[in-house]
Parts: C-alpha cells; sequence; structure tokens
C-alpha cells in the first residue's frame, strides 16, 4: 500500500456514494489523494472479508467499483473546482486474484483529456506492486440540467 505523503492533497468525498460516502453504513468509505509528482489519483485501501466473490478473494464487481472511481477521480488532479464527470465506457481486465485483508493501493490516472470527454485508466496493486486488477474508461461531463440537480448535494462535499 502506497505511504500517504503530506504533499498529497486530499479530495473530496460525498456523504452516500458507496465508494466514498461518509455516512454510508455499508459503504467502502475509501479516501483519495492526489500525487502531484505523478498526476495521479493514489487510494491506499484493505478490502474486508465482507466483500469477497470466494473465500479470500475480492468480489470482481467491487474492483470494478473501485476502479470506476478512482478512473474517473484522476481528472480532478490539480484542479481547484472538482467536476463531476461520468462514465460512459468502462473496460476492466482481472489479472489475477485480489486478496482481502491484505493492503492494496488503487492508482487512476488521465490517457488524454477534451472539453467534455476523457479516458482513463487504472490499477489495483498489491504491495510488491503487482496489478491484480487494470481498467480503462471513458467519461464525460454530464449536461447542464444534470448537473444542477447535483447542486444541491456539492455543498456537503468535503
Amino acid at each position: 500500500m502506497s505511504e500517504i505523503r503530506a504533499d498529497w492533497k486530499v479530495q473530496g468525498t460525498s456523504r452516500m456514494c458507496f465508494v466514498c460516502g461518509r455516512e454510508n453504513p455499508v459503504g467502502l468509505h475509501l479516501h483519495f489523494y492526489e500525487d502531484p509528482e505523478t498526476h495521479q489519483v493514489i487510494v491506499p485501501l484493505n478490502i474486508p472479508e465482507q466483500y469477497q466473490g470466494y473465500p479470500g478473494v475480492v468480489h470482481g464487481g467491487i474492483l470494478a467499483t473501485i476502479l470506476d472511481e478512482t478512473t474517473g477521480r484522476a481528472i480532478n488532479v490539480g484542479r481547484e473546482d472538482e467536476q463531476f464527470w461520468v462514465t460512459a465506457k468502462f473496460e476492466i481486465r482481472y489479472r489475477r486474484p485480489t486478496p482481502t485483508e491484505t493492503p492494496l493501493t488503487a492508482v487512476g490516472w488521465v490517457v488524454s483529456l477534451r472539453s467534455r470527454t476523457a479516458e482513463v485508466a487504472g490499477e489495483i496493486r498489491l504491495p510488491d506492486g503487482t496489478v491484480t486488477a487494470e481498467a480503462t474508461a471513458v467519461v464525460v461531463c454530464p449536461s447542464g440540467e444534470t448537473l444542477k440537480a447535483w447542486d444541491e448535494e456539492r455543498k456537503f462535499w468535503g
């Protein structure tokens, strides 16, 4: 698992998101850090047994969920005004079983960024750096109407 450094900015979290929501009683409660040197989102995590598929192995849907959030957040690295973008396309490759109850790191980065779309990518890594799952995605900026509907929640973002 990556060591959290003092120069890493912590990204905001919501109230009820399954991945980052502070108040979600069944959520993962993950924290997302920005590494200014690599321009990546770094997520130290340890996935409990309750999210297993097979004994001792993280369920693939949980890994996809973590990578979806991590890759999508990569567009906010270095930005003061965190933006809400949504996934339009997502592809994952499971390279080896990901163990539960093990220090892991999720990493996300931008491959290319345009005004309203971006290609992003990410990985889940074991402590020795071995990649257990990797993903690519296309994220898009939602319409103004959709973003306006989310404005009420933004005041709780932090």
